[in-house]
């Protein structure tokens, strides 16, 4: 090796060292500091039942997989929603579904038998037929010997316009249930003939047709898919590394798995702060091969992220584990 060729060689791992040095800081959280304060639960559907997730899939009635309940509450029913702010929640995840009739109804199932006393399609009804229906109907933890909830849910299902009328300053993310753009179409104009400041409480998720056609027609507005979230995330390991946040992320929400996030340039301080400072709320959901919004149910997870300084989001299917958590 020639003295010139030593030269460069010197030269190229230098300018390696001092590049590499640079990423790094620029994408350390232990020098970034952790931001203070506690992180943002998002209580999916609210206080809801828990159910056995073995062998879980598309087409399984949850709520025949019912364990035995712990409280008396029903999903995506304001007195969930309520629950689920008292017990700390930041924001609610709900379900809603099209009626016949124009309206959005809060329900999470594709079709009402499992849940109810009714049968067909859910957005196959009026929102007067659903709110017939006792929503607590299918309920049970012991194989259908009893049914602790039937009788009692009746006039629970609430529109959306209830929702928003019960909790007026209150944080919603909204998951659209089928890959249908006239959905899409249908929710953009119901969140356009709302006040700006109460529409920039919402947030939404779903298909990517719809969610397609709703970032279209309201691209200030927080929505995310499948798609745009992978078109994020690719983007983001691409160029994320010089701290700038791509278009894709912007304006959107992010439900980023527990075993991705440390992948993430940043994470957890940098990263937050980056998507927030772009319009976008960070949610951490269950690990990567669990459902699209399977929240974070392990207390213990809860507290050593508090005791790490995260203060982003997290999903979670049990809100009423984690007020403790989050005082210690």
């Amino acid at each position: 090796m020639t003295r010139r060729t030593r030269k460069r060689l010197v030269f190229v791992l230098a300018a390696l060292g001092v590049f590499a040095a640079g990423v790094f800081i620029n994408n350390s959280s232990w020098l970034h500091g952790a931001p203070g304060g506690a992180p943002v639960l998002l209580a999916h559907r609210g206080l809801a039942q828990g159910f056995d997730r073995t062998g879980l899939t598309g087409e399984t009635c949850t709520a025949a997989r019912m364990l035995p309940p712990e409280h008396p509450y029903l999903e995506n029913t304001i007195a969930s929603m309520r629950a689920a702010f008292d017990l700390g929640a930041g924001a609610v995840e709900l379900d809603i579904q099209p009626t016949t009739d124009g309206h959005f109804a809060v329900f999470h199932d594709w079709t009402v038998d499992c849940r109810t006393d009714g049968h067909g399609v859910t957005r196959a009804h009026s929102l007067a037929g659903l709110q017939a229906l006792d929503i607590g109907h299918g309920y049970t933890a012991d194989g259908g010997r009893t049914f602790p909830f039937r009788g009692k849910g009746t006039g629970l299902m609430p529109s959306l316009d209830q929702v928003l009328e019960a909790f007026p300053g209150r944080r919603f993310l909204l998951n659209v249930k089928s890959n249908d753009p006239a959905e899409g179409e249908m929710l953009a104009r119901y969140l356009a003939a709302l006040p700006a400041e109460r529409r920039d409480l919402l947030a939404a998720y779903g298909g990517d047709r719809p969610v397609a056609v709703l970032r279209e027609r309201l691209p200030d507005f927080r929505s995310m898919s499948r798609a745009s979230i992978k078109d994020c995330f690719v983007s983001y390991a691409a160029w994320g590394w010089t701290g700038q946040v791509p278009e894709s992320c912007r304006r959107s929400v992010l439900l980023v798995p527990s075993n991705v996030a440390p992948w993430l340039w940043g994470w957890p301080h940098r990263f937050v702060a980056r998507m927030e400072a772009a319009g976008t709320p960070v949610f951490l959901i269950a690990p990567w091969g669990g459902g699209f919004s399977e929240g974070i149910d392990d207390p213990a997870l809860i507290a050593d992220l508090v005791a790490d300084g995260y203060a982003g989001g997290i999903e979670t299917d049990r809100i009423d584990r984690f007020g403790s958590a989050l005082k210690k």
